[in-house]
């Protein structure tokens, strides 16, 4: 009897063993496969892009035959961006921060309509930005409005929406309960609790989402295709059209000519640098304002 559970017990630690290497084998070829596919985009985008970069290119507008393989740059395109992206994520952060706050405190009794209203928030997280353009362009028409600034800022500010909120519940979620009846016992009113204590706390998880929100507007192609037009100037208000980056590089890959096509590779080195130092601020802010939190 001993022997035979003897047996099965080393058999058991045997098996025990070989299904942590499989997996422990399956979690780093499945990080190898992302990280080299994501090396070889960016290679693929730095080896034709870098060339054809210059200061012109990120100093003028487009001129006469920009298009057409002649002088001129895409200034507008990234001012038009840094427009659109700052402008979706103030409008996602006004509306998403009271939404948060409001699911981590007055909500706090009724788990069940917040996990529905997280579950809500999950599937429109999903859902493809060209759907929000479609019904924002639908909304246009039947309000009688044309592509402008203004209508890219709102249509892209609900689509990060999602991102915005389910990033700051997420830190409002691990605040510490010792915080939230500490400030209940002192008297304060659920207002207060929200916004001087536990958004405080989770300090770090707002600015997190608000650089997240800001990558994923500032990348976005297809729910502007249909709100913000094109444009070759620099918008100067919120009712004129605006070129965004990704259609910048969309129109010109589009082109015949070499040069323009590795022009679109360039404006792609410039966007793909920017989403990349948005990410590495939001790491630093992050582990920078940790240190200042609450822990029990």
């Amino acid at each position: 009897m001993k022997t035979s559970t003897g047996k099965q017990s080393g058999f058991r630690k045997t098996l025990q063993r070989t299904e942590e290497i499989f997996f422990r084998s399956l979690m780093l070829l499945s990080s190898g496969l992302i990280v080299a596919v994501l090396l070889m985009i960016i290679y693929s985008i730095l080896k034709v892009g870098i060339p054809s970069l210059s200061i012109e290119m990120l100093t003028q507008t487009p001129r006469g035959g920009f298009y057409f393989g002649k002088e001129g740059g895409i200034l507008n395109a990234i001012i038009g961006s840094l427009y659109l992206g700052l402008g979706a994520t103030a409008l996602a952060l006004s509306i998403g921060l009271p939404v948060a706050i409001f699911m981590n405190t007055w909500l706090l009794r009724y788990k069940r309509l917040v996990n529905t209203i997280r579950f809500i928030l999950d599937l429109l997280w999903g859902v493809p930005s060209i759907i929000y353009g479609a019904i924002g362009f639908t909304i246009m028409i039947m309000m009688g409005w044309k592509t402008s600034l203004a209508a890219g800022i709102i249509v892209v500010g609900f689509f990060v929406l999602p991102i915005m909120i389910r990033a700051i519940d997420e830190g409002l979620k691990a605040s510490p309960m010792g915080l939230t009846e500490a400030s209940f016992s002192l008297g304060a009113t659920r207002t207060e609790l929200g916004f001087r204590v536990l958004s405080r706390q989770c300090f770090p998880g707002i600015i997190t989402a608000i650089l997240l929100s800001f990558g994923r507007a500032i990348g976005d192609a297809a729910s502007v295709l249909f709100t913000t037009g094109f444009t070759d100037h620099i918008p100067t208000s919120l009712g004129q059209p605006t070129a965004t980056l990704p259609l910048s590089i969309f129109f010109q890959l589009t082109s015949p000519i070499p040069e323009v096509k590795n022009r679109a590779y360039a404006a792609a080195v410039v966007l793909t640098v920017i989403i990349l130092l948005t990410s590495v601020l939001s790491r630093i802010f992050s582990n920078k304002y940790k240190k200042q939190t609450i822990k029990f």
